[in-house]
């Protein structure tokens, strides 16, 4: 101590020498510091802030939220930063938030009590915006601007919207009187009816003879079946279906809905009514409101089909066979307003996957109280709940809403991962609501596998396994033993196998192996756990593997990266032993030993094989005009070498497609002529997903050619070029598919040669590689049809519409995405590949 008060002069303080302890500030009453200087919020920026997170809190009244908001923007009605950001950011909310349509509109009734010239600018502007979303066909913005302007029909001269929809309603009529099999004119009536809802619920009164009126003529429409209906059934219909699995078309059940709502004086118990208490004026809203004439709005006389073809859409429900009410049954008109409600937030925002999610999460905010129970309420409560309460799940009203779309027919609106990405968020926003929910979807879905639509079992089979990757790879196996033993061409079976593989793929089979109970454990061969599969002519062993020596040898060499004319000798020596032993292709054998090697090579990593594959590429692509069996066998040469990884095969045989190393002729014909056997090959899921990509990049090609000919101001001689090798590529895809016809038509009447030649061993097996022959069959034809339609109606286009359009249906242009005056989208970042 001591020493230390020596060192330090006896200070015990800082380095000042004055480290009095002061227990009190002397002086703190007469601190003449200046006062912090307060940030006030400019009023434009308060006003937004508060306009955009309207209705999204349960812990303020909404009632609250648009009183305050309405009298920020009319106590500033001169500003006109405020005014202008207060109408953009209005119309903005409309078409790209649908749930909180009731509540800008709410806002814009409160405002039109004492600014009834900003209300008056707000519908100007919205019918200004309708009628160019009419010119280009942007009929989602379309509806939710009709759906905005039915919430304001109490402030609307005369019948307010309902010209429009009679307007409407003959186009509609014009269109199915041109076609039975037209969509556009489906979509046309489903927006009618979608919008007449929010017209009844609105604060307007004596409605009720124009809306029967209106509801008596679609049901010309409405209530008869569309042609195309059972190409997009996802449970198609089989003589070995045991199942009673009935889809309803979309429009047949809203027309219902509404006819039953009709005769209940129009309750919709589920919109919420914020414009019922308006405080504007020490509380009091007047009895009669300030009414305006809605302008002009001009339903074009031909109107444009928009970004995608319109095919009839079915409801689909992965809580339809519960003992208990999750969701609102088909019956009630809220599975129809929740579900396009929350279809039009999942599908506008894809930009944004965390936004979506928790809009999701927050779903019950934007609906009347009552409406569903509590969040994250346990499935076995709901047995508790009081009779004539609700039983809805928030949770499972959105899982319902995004699984319609993750498996809709022909084809979902986006990329199938922005999907995934949606259901992975909101289960890590909301663990304990969620993966319940999605637990129920995943067994119902895996119940009726046998009844789905093959590519809906594939899609469910991509989403399960990237779900699990997310989630450490855990899952209730057990619930699924009794299903290990079954035959492999069972599809409750083949959901496994595949499901196993694509987890492998996204992982590795020893962790797999980890996760899955004792019964599973066979499914995961000491094969697939090897990193690198074995070069298979390693062993000298002639009877097994002929011409080891000299496989070796361009092994060696390919490793050395030496040139072709070194390893040419060893290749002809394959050649001349082949002949001697009586091969016919002498080829086949010298392209399996340099195919081989190359995978050998590059199994480390698709790195590795793509930097091999090019700098072998010449060879390779010589092969093929040389010997089509030979091109065929480089096939052969990949899966047979990642036979226990059959997902890497696949994708490099992806990779060797894009060199045009292979032709997409000859992987059909490899997958589905030369190996199709009597079918067992078809139960595969790595099969699948090569036929499906191959046969996509072909359609592809197709639709990029037809986008190219449409472009405005395009020289007629590009385009003469262009209209010629659309012809060209147009009769290869036709030739392709009817190609995967022939082949699948065999399977599924039990007419190719090895089935014919051994129909009376085993009966129920061939029965079950009928069944796969039937599913395969209804996936190509669907496609086949979609892209004929497809091509047919972007011929006919205007170059100004095909613009819009690119080629997987989705708009380039501002108008095209349906948001005209909305910031850039960006997609999802993610790479399909990895599934």
């Amino acid at each position: 101590m001591g020493e230390y008060d020596r060192r330090n002069a006896g200070h015990r303080g800082g380095h000042n020498h004055n480290n009095r302890k002061r227990r009190y500030r002397e002086d703190d009453e007469l601190d003449r510091r200046p006062p912090r200087r307060q940030y006030q919020e400019p009023v434009h920026v308060k006003v937004r802030k508060q306009l955009l997170a309207i209705a999204e809190s349960p812990l303020k009244k909404i009632d609250e939220e648009v009183h305050e908001i309405a009298t920020i923007v009319v106590d500033n009605y001169e500003d006109e930063e405020i005014r202008g950001n207060f109408l953009e950011l209005s119309l903005q909310l409309v078409v790209e938030q649908a749930l909180k349509i009731p509540f800008v509109a709410a806002v814009i009734l409160a405002v039109n009590v004492k600014k009834p010239e900003l209300a008056n600018e707000v519908i100007t502007r919205s019918s200004t915006v309708l009628n160019d979303y009419f010119k280009v066909g942007a009929w989602r913005e379309v509806k939710l601007l009709l759906r905005f302007l039915g919430c304001l029909q109490a402030i609307l001269n005369d019948q307010g919207v309902f010209p429009v929809l009679e307007e409407l309603f003959s186009r509609a009529v014009d269109l199915q009187t041109a076609s039975l099999d037209d969509g556009l004119g489906l979509q046309i009536v489903k927006i009618i009816l979608l919008t007449i809802p929010y017209i009844m619920a609105s604060s307007a009164s004596g409605l009720e003879e124009l809306a029967n009126a209106l509801l008596e003529k679609t049901d010309i429409i409405a209530s008869t079946p569309h042609p195309l209906e059972a190409l997009v059934d996802p449970y198609p219909s089989s003589e070995d279906d045991d199942t009673n699995h009935q889809a309803h078309s979309i429009i047949s059940l809203l027309q219902t809905q509404l006819q039953t709502e009709a005769t209940q004086s129009w309750d919709l118990a589920c919109i919420p009514r914020p414009w019922r208490t308006l405080p504007i004026d020490n509380g009091v809203a007047p009895s009669a409101p300030n009414k305006h004439s809605l302008p002009p709005i001009i339903v074009p006389s031909t109107v444009s089909p928009g970004a995608q073809p319109q095919l009839p859409e079915m409801y689909f429900s992965v809580y339809a066979d519960q003992d208990v009410e999750t969701v609102p049954p088909t019956s009630n008109i809220a599975s129809s307003i929740l579900r396009d409600a929350l279809v039009d937030t999942i599908s506008t925002l894809d930009y944004n996957r965390n936004a979506t999610a928790k809009f999701l999460i927050d779903l019950d905010c934007y609906f009347a109280p009552e409406t569903f129970v509590k969040r994250a309420t346990p499935f076995d409560r709901l047995r508790e709940v009081d009779e004539g309460k609700s039983t809805w799940k928030p949770e499972d009203v959105a899982v319902d809403a995004v699984f319609s779309q993750l498996l809709q027919l022909p084809a979902p609106e986006h990329k199938l991962v922005y999907y995934h990405a949606v259901l992975t968020e909101s289960c890590k926003i909301a663990p304990a609501a969620i993966a319940p929910s999605l637990g129920r979807a995943i067994r119902f879905l895996y119940r009726n596998v046998d009844a789905m639509d093959l590519e809906l079992e594939y899609r469910f089979l991509d989403w399960f396994s990237h779900h699990l990757s997310n989630f450490g790879f855990t899952w209730k196996w057990t619930e699924w033993v009794d299903d290990v033993g079954l035959p492999s061409a069972k599809p409750k079976k083949a959901f496994i196998v595949g499901a196993l593989e694509k987890e492998i793929r996204l992982s590795f089979a020893q962790r797999i192996r980890g996760t899955l109970p004792e019964p599973y454990q066979a499914l995961i061969t000491e094969a697939k756990e090897k990193d690198t599969p074995d070069f298979k002519y390693n062993s000298d062993h002639a009877a097994e593997t002929p011409y080891a020596p000299q496989a070796r040898e361009v092994l060696r060499l390919l490793r050395a990266k030496a040139p072709d004319a070194e390893m040419q000798p060893h290749l002809s020596s394959i050649e001349t032993e082949a002949a001697e032993l009586g091969i016919t292709e002498p080829l086949i054998p010298s392209t399996d030993a340099y195919m081989t090697a190359i995978c050998f090579i590059g199994s480390k990593s698709l790195s590795h094989v793509l930097s091999c594959i090019e700098r072998c590429k010449e060879r390779l692509l010589a092969l093929g005009p040389r010997s089509e069996a030979a091109r065929r066998q480089i096939i052969t040469s990949v899966m047979e070498y990642w036979s226990e990884k059959p997902g890497v095969g696949v994708n490099v045989v992806d990779k060797l497609l894009n060199y045009t190393i292979l032709t997409p002729q000859s992987v059909i014909n490899w997958a589905l002529t030369d190996n199709i056997g009597k079918g067992q090959i078809l139960t595969h899921a790595h099969i699948y997903e090569m036929v499906a990509s191959t046969m996509h990049k072909v359609t592809n090609r197709v639709r990029q050619i037809v986008i190219a000919r449409n472009q405005a101001e395009l020289p007629a001689a590009q385009k003469g070029i262009l209209d010629e090798t659309l012809e060209k590529e147009r009769a290869q895809m036709k030739e392709l598919f009817s190609t995967v016809e022939d082949s699948l038509t065999g399977v599924a009447s039990g007419v190719v040669d090895e089935m014919a030649e051994s129909r009376d061993q085993d009966t129920e097996a061939e029965a079950l590689l009928r069944l796969w022959g039937e599913k395969w069959l209804r996936v190509f034809r669907r496609k086949m049809a979609v892209e004929e339609a497809w091509i047919q109606e972007m011929l006919t286009k205007q170059p100004q519409e095909a613009e819009l359009i690119d080629g997987t249906g989705e708009g380039t242009g501002e108008m095209a995405r349906g948001n005209g005056i909305t910031e850039n989208q960006h997609k999802v970042e993610g790479d399909e590949d990895i599934l």
